[in-house]
């Protein structure tokens, strides 16, 4: 399917094919956090997801929908799409051409190719990612899994928020990062057809804000040089994500990477759990503004924990 979606049915069964096919992640809650934040926090904990990250979700529902003719497929990633890809088709049975970045995290080139996948290295930006994926697509056959810009990767990670709305039906508002905007797309969709509409918020890294600039201009920022320690939020906005971002996000707040750094240890101290930088930002942002938030039922989508503990920021 690549078809806008306009209904509750692409979500719906996003949710029943991946059911059977991944487990429900757990969803954790500090005292000591919320006593801080002046808000009930409810963190949904997906680097506790196969992969460690929420990316299975939109790569394992992808490859639900190919023809079994399909015996090879290719995406470009800095890292958890690039897991995810050659995890899900391990599990499918299909060869993964894994096109990455140089500067990305060498735990994550590791585990892309624990899973089965061949990584393709090339330079660090979003031209020779895709420059390279596309020769490899055409000298292969391969088939593009395409990590954010596509209705099927958008509901498969729509299913993230579907289950915390399942577990936690009365939250206030919720919180993504956004880096392609698979993930802020799919929330946002869940939110609309699972809750009536509650406000989604996201956080972005102050060195690759080109969501918030798109969203303040109306016009999607195709291009930028990203400068941030969240190395998952590195890429630029996907079309398909910005029409569904720009008519319904309530707010993209940057943040710093102090910011950032600040908020992921307040995670490791109070909930005990490693997680990511990218994985922090949105809890960087609702703390800049936290009394917007007060008394409030907050979620927050905690989207991955592939981390380097020799490179941990702190």
């Amino acid at each position: 399917m690549n078809e806008p979606i306009q209904s509750i049915r692409p979500l719906q069964k996003a949710r029943a094919t991946l059911r059977p096919l991944l487990p429900p992640t757990p969803v954790l809650e500090s005292q000591g956090l919320n006593a801080l934040l002046g808000c009930q926090v409810f963190f949904k904990c997906e680097n506790f997801q196969k992969t460690g990250s929420f990316k299975a979700r939109g790569a394992r529902f992808f490859m639900a929908q190919l023809p079994p003719r399909v015996n090879t497929v290719t995406t470009h990633s800095s890292g958890n799409h690039g897991q995810a890809v050659a995890w899900a088709a391990r599990e499918t049975g299909r060869r993964a051409l894994i096109v990455m970045p140089e500067n990305a995290p060498a735990v994550k080139m590791a585990a892309v190719k624990d899973y089965g996948g061949e990584v393709h290295q090339c330079a660090p930006n979003q031209a020779a990612r895709e420059s390279l994926m596309a020769q490899l697509r055409d000298q292969t056959g391969a088939t593009f899994i395409p990590p954010y810009d596509h209705w099927d990767t958008i509901a498969g990670q729509s299913t993230c928020a579907q289950e915390l709305l399942e577990e936690v039906p009365d939250l206030d508002c919720l919180w993504t990062p956004v880096g392609g905007g698979g993930l802020l797309a799919g929330t946002l969709l869940a939110a609309k057809y699972f809750s009536g509409g509650m406000a989604v918020y996201a956080g972005e890294p102050e060195g690759a804000d080109d969501a918030y600039r798109s969203i303040r201009s109306g016009v999607r920022v195709s291009e930028q040089t990203p400068d941030t320690l969240a190395d998952g939020l590195r890429t630029t906005l996907g079309k398909r994500n910005f029409e569904v971002i720009k008519q319904r996000v309530a707010d993209i707040i940057p943040v710093s990477d102090a910011d950032t750094v600040a908020a992921m240890r307040l995670v490791y101290e109070r909930l005990k759990i490693v997680i990511e930088p990218s994985c922090a930002v949105p809890l960087a942002a609702l703390r800049l503004a936290r009394e917007r938030w007060a008394g409030k039922r907050v979620g927050i989508l905690l989207t991955g924990g592939n981390v380097d503990l020799s490179q941990l920021p702190f």
